[in-house]
């Protein structure tokens, strides 16, 4: 152990300093890369200037036509080039001036109350509220492998997550990136003991729900009712005979952010509504503080990292603490294709179903995809 963890220290100092130290730093103004993508458009694409409008914050460009444009969509998807500093672009068809007039915004109600407009669209890309990076119930594909201490022994672990939320309905806000959206998401997530002749399969967590997610300048909010079911794997149980617990429950939770910089914090709890074993409190708070850099470091890769807090009423409120650090590289936007590479740490009470009356804790090293 001592062995593998000095193992974790080295990629931490290399991830820290070396990395930072070595990678070339591009952070490109906004209106630098306002002037450079105009020219590209213009001289390039041979797009007529006025023709478009385009803005450009944070590093994500916003191009507005005044109608439907196969050909143009189409440059703006394959024939744009790589621009340094530039974190996405966006294209929007402004309405018409028949279509705006018939738009009339609501003057009163929840809808005026929430900013949103009568503007929706069916199976959107991505979510409002970003999806948690420390979170171990995420749902999100993965692969990570850990060296885990445990009541009972200390071993090496693979650790597969299979998920994704899709979109099913999304009203627009009256600023980009603003609305609320209805999804379906999904997850699996299972550990496999790597010390075993088999590689036994030792549990199964399944997810499924759907969550509400809100977005309104800085602030942010997820609702979500889910389910979720534990299960043991054959394997395990023929060579370790554990007793076994048939934990299956539904809850809701609700959580709220805050956005400033390249910084979020968020906070929020769930209530188990229905729940087995019978006995199980069901009560729990959630909160954690998350970074996800815009300047490109090692190869083009972002840094991010988050620190995920949970107290759950059957430990008495004990604290559960998720640390991820590492780079992202591609789409800063949920829904995009993009690649994590992190370090990973935890302690507390096992996140994983069955075992969750027992204390652990783990470090290791994963890849997360998003698509």
């Amino acid at each position: 152990m001592r062995a593998t963890r000095r193992l974790v220290w080295l990629l931490v100092m290399w991830l820290c300093v070396v990395v930072p130290a070595a990678a070339k730093v591009v952070h490109a103004s906004d209106g630098y890369l306002t002037g450079y993508l105009a020219a590209v458009l213009e001289r390039d694409l041979g797009w007529a200037q006025g023709s478009y409008k385009l803005t450009v914050k944070d590093g994500v460009a916003t191009v507005t036509l005044p109608k439907e444009d196969t050909a143009r969509r189409e440059q703006i998807q394959t024939k744009l080039p790589t621009i340094e500093g530039l974190q996405g672009v966006n294209l929007v068809i402004a309405p018409s001036k028949a279509e705006r007039a018939k738009i009339s915004p609501p003057k009163h109600g929840l809808y005026s109350f929430l900013g949103l407009t009568p503007k929706t669209t069916p199976f959107p890309i991505g979510d409002l509220f970003l999806p948690i990076l420390a979170d171990p119930k995420q749902p999100q594909f993965f692969a990570a492998f850990r060296w885990y201490n445990t009541p009972t022994e200390e071993t090496h672990v693979a650790a597969v997550g299979y998920g994704e939320t899709f979109g099913l309905y999304r009203r627009a806000g009256k600023r980009p990136g603003d609305g609320l959206q209805v999804s379906i998401s999904g997850g699996l997530f299972a550990q496999f003991n790597l010390n075993t002749p088999s590689k036994d399969l030792v549990n199964a967590d399944y997810i499924i729900g759907v969550p509400v997610t809100y977005r309104q300048g800085p602030w942010s909010a997820r609702v979500r009712l889910y389910h979720q079911s534990s299960h043991l794997g054959d394997e395990y149980l023929l060579r370790a005979h554990p007793k076994r617990i048939n934990l299956s429950f539904e809850s809701l939770e609700m959580l709220a952010a805050y956005s400033w910089r390249d910084w979020r914090v968020y906070g929020g709890g769930e209530y188990l509504i229905q729940r087995e074993p019978a006995d199980l409190k069901p009560g729990a708070f959630h909160a954690g503080l998350e970074y996800r850099g815009k300047r490109t470091r090692l190869l083009g890769g972002r840094l991010v990292g988050g620190l995920d807090l949970k107290s759950w009423q059957e430990h008495d409120y004990s604290i559960d603490t998720s640390l991820k650090v590492g780079l992202e590289y591609g789409a800063i936007e949920p829904g995009s294709r993009r690649l994590r590479v992190m370090l990973e740490g935890y302690r507390g009470y096992a996140p994983h179903g069955q075992f969750y009356d027992d204390k652990l804790r783990y470090l290791g090293i994963g890849v997360y995809l998003g698509f």
